[in-house]
């Protein structure tokens, strides 16, 4: 299958723009999935021509392309409730403004509609992203969430990112939502429950990142196929686990590097992730867009596993089907 393998830049944004393309292009890269986010892309900026040439020219300077921008961090503020210090943390001034609640919602879904814009004026017809949620606090469901609370949780997420849907079809580009725990969709049947509150609209579809499926328990490899008309992008991510009987699985508020975690994330090729099955299930559902690597792993240098990357998802990119069945060579009829 011919699908471009990407880096996306998010944990790379501490680095300038033009020496993370630097990198991608001399390790290998096909382009950049890149963050919207440190100085890597400013959505603000979406009809200023020069800048966006100026991104443009980085890009053919190394080698690279781009297939998919990300804006994880500000989708993150449109449905989370509560909003506190952590968006501090994460969100532009703009956005953030004067901190209130509700004007940091509505100045995200503002956010997410511009970088819809910024995608167009690059030629990108993919956007990935979070949700944020308003149900996630109730994942415990203790205090008792009562099946209203939570369908009014996916009406809330529905009613804040239709209009933003809006935006994106009118430019031509689709939002992909990474299922990942904090979002409204955080595994399987909450996907289900998702596309279905948006009414499965054909902008909004899946960024398939199986790391976060594996402390789950949930089989990635059925989710490619049960959801195939809805994977618009793909993350090549890992994550092992180690549930030794006291560590659990919601990872008990330690750090990424501390081993009493029950879960963790790791360079892509040193986890627990079935790469093989998901590819073979990727081209069977004909899957061809970018395959982007997510570099994530607090015991391992970046410079290290970003290249390592590069050559694992190669091989399996290798992986393509015959233009006929291994059987039919067992055919007696003679032309």
């Amino acid at each position: 299958m011919t699908r471009p393998i990407t880096l996306f830049t998010g944990q790379w944004a501490d680095l300038p723009f033009e020496e993370v393309a630097r990198l991608a292009g001399e390790w290998g890269y096909d382009g950049l999935e890149i963050a919207c986010w440190g100085d890597h892309l400013d959505v603000s900026r979406w009809d200023d021509a020069d800048y966006v040439q100026s991104r443009k020219d980085i890009l053919e300077r190394n080698g690279l392309n781009v297939w998919t921008i990300s804006n994880h961090l500000a989708g993150q503020a449109v449905c989370d409730d509560p909003i506190d210090e952590r968006h501090r943390g994460i969100l532009n001034d703009r956005v953030w403004g004067d901190g209130d609640p509700e004007g940091v919602r509505q100045r995200a879904a503002e956010e997410l509609k511009l970088t819809a814009r910024m995608a167009a004026a690059l030629g990108v017809k993919t956007v990935t992203g979070f949700t944020g949620s308003s149900i996630w606090k109730a994942v415990a469901m203790f205090p008792p969430a009562s099946d209203e609370w939570i369908a009014a949780g996916y009406r809330d997420f529905a009613d804040r990112f239709h209009p933003i849907l809006d935006v994106f079809e009118e430019v031509g580009v689709r939002f992909a939502l990474e299922v990942h725990p904090s979002e409204i969709a955080y595994d399987y049947w909450t996907a289900k429950a998702t596309l279905k509150a948006i009414g499965h609209r054909e902008s909004f579809g899946i960024n398939f990142d199986p790391s976060h499926f594996m402390w789950q328990q949930l089989d990635p490899v059925a989710f490619v196929l049960d959801f195939a008309d809805h994977i618009f992008h793909v993350h090549v991510k890992e994550s092992i686990t180690n549930l030794d009987g006291r560590n659990g699985v919601l990872g008990s508020h330690l750090p990424w590097a501390n081993p009493r975690r029950g879960w963790t994330f790791v360079s892509t090729a040193h986890g627990e992730v079935p790469w093989e099955p998901i590819f073979r299930a990727l081209n069977f559902i004909g899957y061809t867009g970018p395959t982007s690597v997510e570099w994530e792993d607090a015991g391992m240098d970046r410079l290290q596993g970003a290249p390592e990357a590069i050559a694992f998802v190669r091989e399996l990119n290798a992986i393509t089907p015959p233009d006929a069945s291994f059987d039919a060579a067992f055919s007696t009829k003679q032309d």
